[in-house]
């Protein structure tokens, strides 16, 4: 079930039912990982922020860092580009991408949209928001493969702003994501506009233990 705000712009309500096609290609499953899963992706997720090439605040070529906290598995992001090594820290390998994240990967594609499509991903961007933290409307589009993301959320709730790919603007959706929610965006939708607009402190699950934090996990095939 949606709500209408305005034009083109509505507001997808948590547990308002099953898989949701949100726009073409782009598709909402609200619980798709167990409370079990959600805590090895914790566990995972402070293994991986540790330093060396843990977490950071990327800056913006401006010189800005973003609010988001991020740590790269497989590649190395930082805008715009990828690279082996951490080129706007110290220089460090990037941590490796684990298999068993890409075939977990391949499995919410294949949930998705039914068939996984020789879906290869080999990098993951790791996403730690605290309750200020927001991410403006952009596109992925530094990756050489046209093949869907898929996004996992862990935490706090948040309202993802998801858009169009022709404009920053509307018409766009606003979905909240909770903990152990899929999204997966490929074809039609690969480079819509989309962030998140704010998170809900304290919705996400005790047992997670990740203190008023909201991780989101988006897997990518780089193409590179």
């Amino acid at each position: 079930m949606s709500t209408s705000r305005a034009a083109g712009d509505q507001l997808r309500l948590p547990g308002a039912g099953g898989r949701a096609e949100v726009a073409a290609g782009a598709v909402h499953v609200p619980g798709w990982l167990d409370p079990a899963d959600q805590l090895r992706l914790v566990a995972a997720f402070h293994e991986w922020a540790r330093p060396p090439a843990g977490l950071r605040h990327a800056r913006m070529p401006n010189g800005v860092a973003m609010s988001v906290a991020t740590v790269c598995l497989g590649w190395h992001w930082y805008p715009y580009r990828y690279s082996r090594t951490v080129d706007d820290g110290g220089g460090e390998p990037v941590k490796p991408f684990p298999g068993w994240l890409g075939d977990l990967a391949r499995a919410a594609v294949t949930d998705a949209y039914g068939d996984a499509g020789g879906y290869r991903p080999d990098v993951a961007l790791i996403n730690r928001y605290d309750t200020d933290a927001r991410l403006g409307m952009h596109q992925d589009r530094d990756e050489h493969s046209p093949a869907p993301v898929v996004s996992l959320s862990l935490g706090d709730t948040c309202v993802f702003r998801f858009g169009n790919p022709h404009t920053r603007n509307r018409p766009w959706t606003d979905v909240q994501l909770r903990s152990g929610d899929l999204f997966v965006f490929g074809g039609p939708s690969r480079l819509a506009y989309h962030g998140v607009t704010k998170t809900v402190p304290g919705s996400g699950r005790p047992a997670l233990r990740l203190a008023g934090q909201r991780i989101n996990i988006t897997v990518r095939e780089s193409g590179l």
